[in-house]
């Protein structure tokens, strides 16, 4: 695949690493002749070690294939979430670290989240396009018409803030966007 494809949350293999990608960042030459490159940030999966690694557009990356598993959070324990693969019922455990993005997403129960599963070890979940929080805390709802979209922090079940429409109010459930932490709507 080429480096101009990839995106957030594959997973590729450089240098005999197996690296997880948190980010692409693009540079774009400022010249005609100049290449574009490709920043990719990521962490590499055994050694739990930051990636930083520079590709030009048209470089072949080596991807790793990913099998997904359709998984549903069972309870926190220390520092780590407990899962369980739906299918065949096996736990699987996984520390704050591996769910860096996600964690301010998972609660118990939570439905629409598969394990990410390379060489038949679990590296991550990759979470719904939107998700249900609800409301822990925020400002009192305005009772006054505006004529323009106002917003306030919300402080959601998970400790996520976020912004939210004036006329939302604690105990609401609301869907928020998984990639962007924007506000959708009511649930």
């Amino acid at each position: 695949m080429k480096a101009n494809e990839l995106k957030r949350g594959m997973f590729i293999r450089h240098s005999g690493q197996n690296v997880v990608i948190r980010g692409i960042f693009v540079q774009t030459a400022s010249s005609r002749s100049g290449n574009t490159l490709y920043k990719v940030k990521g962490q590499e999966l055994v050694s739990k070690l930051k990636f930083e690694q520079n590709f030009k557009g048209d470089e072949n990356v080596e991807i790793i294939d990913v099998s997904r598993r359709p998984v549903q959070p069972l309870y926190r324990e220390g520092d780590a979430w407990v899962f369980m693969d739906i299918e065949s019922y096996e736990q699987y455990t996984l520390n704050d670290e591996d769910l860096a993005d996600e964690l301010a997403f998972i609660i118990e129960g939570g439905e629409g989240i598969n394990a990410l599963v390379v060489e038949e070890q679990v590296m991550g979940v990759e979470l719904p396009a939107t998700v249900v929080l609800v409301i822990e805390e925020t400002a009192p709802a305005m009772k006054a018409a505006s004529s323009s979209a106002r917003t306030k922090p919300a402080t959601m079940s998970t400790g996520l803030v976020i912004q939210v429409p004036e006329y939302l109010t604690p105990g609401e459930s609301i869907k928020i966007n998984s990639e962007t932490q924007e506000f959708v709507s009511r649930a």
